[in-house]
């Protein structure tokens, strides 16, 4: 998710040839500085595109068929300096673009210029960059609650690097997932690296809704269910329920999750119950594993390992044995052990 300008990239930027450049080079010196275009093979093509960007090789004024070698060193002078004059012009941009845009962020990001004390932003790309940059602008503690599955490796690792320095810098991160992260192996070992670096993560295994809050000065939460249109609140009150009576609660509700791969046996045994009820209501395996955020794999060991913890064949049984265990485990004897690991 770089936002930097990569039409530099190349040679130029490097100062340096690849291998198959410099060997080129080398088998035009051998031939007397000479070389036909047409002699060149076709795997060397991009090999002879970067002599030539670089200059090292020019065209022939007699004939621009053939092609010439420069001399290396009168090249690198010149190219020292060219690209040393360059730098300093990228330089001096990077220092001063920060103030030259200054006003133009402060109106992006004001309130009172765009909305008052709620937002309302539309597009996903927006709504993203608009909450990287508060996360990244926090100064004391970022909440969130992310309801759904397990988030895409890829987004992961793009964001664990910059995770990990705001809490090196002493921000407090509290973040609740479904409890289906907890079967994903890229999110454990994502929960796992941030707890040890000071984040706090618990699950929550009932409906609750997408939340972000930054310093408690800033929510963000989705309008209805339209992830493409989200709402920026800046109103104090609204941020102080939001935080006391919606997420607090939600908080105190979850389980400590620390990434490791032992499931708490509640988790299974609701996540477990959850799948018994939508497969008794004729919901197939493939929308079963969706609505919970797990694989059908780990759909279908769920089920294997309740046949043999009750004794039974076929979901019909499952269900009846359930139904009669959950009845007497209200007067005293308690459920089977379920294994509960990811």
């Amino acid at each position: 998710m770089s936002g930097r300008d990569d039409s530099t990239a190349g040679v130029g930027t490097q100062g340096t040839l690849s291998a198959g450049a410099h060997d080129l080079y080398l088998a035009v010196i051998r031939t007397h500085g000479r070389i036909a275009r047409k002699e060149v093979a076709e795997s060397e093509y991009s090999y002879l595109s970067e002599l030539l960007d670089i200059g090292l090789l020019v065209p022939d004024t007699d004939d621009p068929h053939v092609l010439l070698a420069a001399d290396p060193q009168q090249l690198s002078s010149g190219l020292s300096a060219t690209w040393q004059r360059q730098a300093l012009e990228l330089l001096a941009r990077a220092i001063a673009i920060p103030g030259d845009l200054q006003g133009l962020a402060d109106a992006f990001h004001n309130p009172d210029a765009t909305g008052g004390t709620v937002e309302y932003v539309r597009g996903k790309a927006i709504i993203n960059q608009r909450i990287n940059h508060a996360v990244a602008s926090a100064k004391e503690e970022v909440l969130a609650a992310q309801p759904g599955g397990p988030r895409p490796p890829e987004v992961l690792s793009q964001t664990l690097a910059e995770d990990i320095e705001d809490l090196r810098r002493g921000i407090s991160a509290r973040t609740i997932y479904h409890p289906s992260t907890r079967y994903h192996a890229p999110t454990r070992d994502y929960v796992a690296t941030l707890t040890e670096a000071g984040g706090r993560f618990r699950t929550l295994d009932e409906p609750y809704t997408r939340l972000i809050i930054v310093d408690r000065a800033l929510a963000v939460i989705p309008v209805a269910e339209d992830l493409n249109l989200a709402a920026f609140i800046h109103d104090p009150a609204v941020i102080h329920f939001l935080t006391h009576e919606v997420f607090e609660r939600n908080w105190n509700r979850g389980l400590d999750f620390s990434g490791g791969r032992t499931v708490p046996q509640q988790v299974v045994s609701r996540m477990r119950q959850t799948i018994i009820d939508l497969l008794l209501d004729g919901t197939n395996h493939r929308v079963i594993a969706r609505r919970l955020g797990i694989s059908e794999r780990t759909l279908a060991r769920h089920l294997a390992e309740m046949r043999e913890d009750y004794n039974v064949e076929s979901l019909f049984q499952l269900g009846y044995a359930l139904a009669r265990s959950s009845r007497e485990s209200h007067q005293g004897p308690a459920n089977p052990a379920a294994p509960g690991g990811g």
